[in-house]
């Protein structure tokens, strides 16, 4: 089932990308695992995706430990306690949720002991929705000016969750809120090096978000199901 849906979903991808006049493999495809066990990260392995997220600290330690695959690349999406941090630092391969001075000072501090840069995104609420975590919209650029002075904390993009919604407008607005953002910081050259990632779009609303330019799509229940599993932090 893991390696039919994956089949389908790159191929989905690839013709997205194809009508919006971009290349294919701009896009990455994280499987979100999230209260799936760690058989089913080896079923999209061997599928050929590396790329795996999760939203919950104990969760992701566990499946790292778990599975010892060094092609995988480890991804945390989840909101980031800074007490949580030091669980995940010297592994994690990106962080896409950071979204206050607290978390950037921690993931700072963890760096700079490990004497590596810990690749971050920044989350932004661009759906206004009281519900989610992220900054808002117009305090960003000032928070990566910020956070971006970090020499361990090295930050590669933005991510944003589209609204909880079905129609597919809230979403492109939601999308195209972050690409202006986006593209103004690299702009204004508030980072020494320009951003290069934008994490947009999920099971529902995917196409949209690469229509809008994403670089990165969180994919869970088309690839593993519903979940009806509980979690842990």
């Amino acid at each position: 089932m893991v390696a039919e849906n994956i089949k389908n979903l790159l191929e989905k991808i690839d013709k997205t990308c194809a009508d919006a006049g971009r290349v294919p493999d701009s896009v990455k495809l994280i499987a979100v695992s999230k209260t799936f066990g760690h058989e089913m990260i080896l079923e999209a392995v061997k599928a050929g995706v590396f790329d795996i997220g999760e939203s919950y600290v104990q969760e992701l330690s566990g499946k790292h430990d778990q599975v010892s695959d060094p092609r995988i690349r480890w991804h945390f999406i989840g909101h980031l306690q800074s007490n949580k941090v030091k669980f995940v630092a010297d592994w994690i391969h990106l962080i896409h949720s950071v979204d206050n001075d607290s978390v950037a000072t921690e993931i700072q501090k963890r760096g700079a002991a490990l004497k590596r840069k810990i690749n971050v995104l920044v989350e932004v609420n661009t759906s206004g929705e009281t519900t989610k975590f992220g900054l808002r919209p117009e305090g960003t650029a000032e928070f990566i000016g910020r956070i971006g002075r970090h020499p361990n904390v090295k930050v590669q993009g933005l991510m944003t969750v589209g609204p909880l919604s079905e129609d597919m407008d809230e979403s492109r607005r939601a999308f195209r809120r972050l690409k202006k953002i986006f593209d103004d910081v690299n702009r204004e050259g508030i980072l020494h090096e320009p951003m290069t990632h934008l994490s947009m779009g999920m099971s529902h609303d995917f196409p949209v978000a690469i229509e809008e330019g994403s670089t990165m799509v969180r994919i869970g229940t088309a690839i593993f199901g519903s979940r009806t599993q509980s979690h842990v932090n």
